[in-house]
């Protein structure tokens, strides 16, 4: 599968045998951490940095296969100019009406009866823009997961570098239970087999179809065309008092509120692009110390907040569910200890 991948166009990357994630790097890597722009082990034909590796050398991917049969197979959605909507099916309680589809007021008098995941909030963005639901567009590649979830795969043209987004983001976000595979990220290509179960093509097109223009208008409206946000750099691990003052001068009210959460949390998700070195544990643990800060202060529900972290570590680390659980707790229970308070916008 790999192979013909990368004959399409491509570039593909090992992934971890049975896993969804990429391979160690190697020991010298792993001993210096450093930006894949600075590694020479790529062009050497290793594939350290997960998909900063991914190539269309069918001679290195027959040495990479040959050296571990086992691999799985991820494809750089940037470098092949794909835009993947990946659809979650998982059981979670319906977040605040408004980020069901960011952007698009959901009326109090609307019963959310019946909605329960990605499937949903998908065929609903579609029909309200009067456009067939992409996860019935047999005219495009789609990939069954194991969970249960759906692979929608489209080509873009334009190279527009749409950005990825997780749809429990109260940030950038396509739909709630929607997740965006795009530039500076990578998708699992189909045949591959994990312990959880094998990527399954559905009946229907074998490749992607062009972006529809109005996904395309919809990935744009909710900023997946800009630059992740920056982190703050007053949030701090080693400095919690200041990071809380820098945090609630940064904004007031709701928005405020807002945006300390997307900071937090985009800056764990963003680790889903740099598998090594990329301070995953670090950047959880302060992005749950926050969050606990928020509960404590009334400005967010403990439960929301778990689950937003949780979402935010899964995409970043899915291997790495007890880990990031275990940091979560203790993160959350230090910020719950040392309220976060945001002051409210004045007009």
């Amino acid at each position: 599968m790999a192979r013909w991948c990368a004959a399409q166009g491509w570039p593909v990357h090992p992934l971890t045998p049975g896993r969804k994630t990429p391979p160690a790097n190697c020991a010298p890597c792993q001993d210096s951490p450093h930006s894949p722009t600075d590694c020479a082990c790529p062009a050497a034909g290793r594939w350290c940095h997960g998909f900063h590796a991914a190539t269309l050398d069918q001679d290195v991917i027959t040495a990479w296969w040959h050296a571990n049969p086992d691999f799985g197979a991820g494809v750089a959605c940037g470098p092949a100019g794909l835009v993947v909507i990946d659809v979650d099916s998982h059981t979670s309680a319906v977040p605040a009406r408004d980020r069901i589809l960011p952007g698009i007021p959901i009326h109090e008098g609307v019963s959310l009866d019946g909605l329960e995941n990605g499937y949903h909030t998908l065929a609903l963005l579609a029909a309200l823009r009067g456009a067939p639901d992409p996860a019935a567009d047999a005219n495009t590649l789609r990939v069954r997961t194991p969970s249960g979830g759906l692979h929608i795969w489209y080509q873009d043209h334009t190279h527009r570098q749409f950005a990825c987004s997780t749809g429990s983001s109260s940030g950038r976000a396509l739909a709630w239970q929607v997740d965006v595979r795009a530039h500076g990220g990578y998708i699992v290509a189909p045949g591959t087999v994990t312990a959880a179960g094998t990527y399954e093509v559905l009946p229907g097109a074998r490749t992607p179809a062009p972006l529809p223009q109005w996904l395309s208008e919809e990935l744009t409206r909710t900023g997946h065309l800009k630059c992740p946000p920056r982190p703050l750099q007053a949030l701090q691990t080693a400095i919690p008092a200041r990071g809380r003052q820098a945090v609630v001068a940064s904004g007031g009210g709701k928005r405020g509120v807002e945006r300390i959460l997307d900071t937090v949390l985009q800056d764990v998700t963003d680790c889903a692009s740099t598998p090594e070195g990329a301070a995953f544990t670090t950047k959880l643990n302060r992005a749950a110390f926050t969050a606990g800060g928020l509960v404590s202060a009334g400005h967010l529900n403990h439960d929301t907040a778990e689950q937003l972290l949780l979402d935010a570590a899964r995409t970043a680390r899915p291997a790495q569910y007890r880990h990031s659980s275990a940091v979560i707790r203790s993160g959350l229970a230090a910020g719950i200890r040392q309220p976060l308070h945001v002051r409210e916008a004045r007009g």
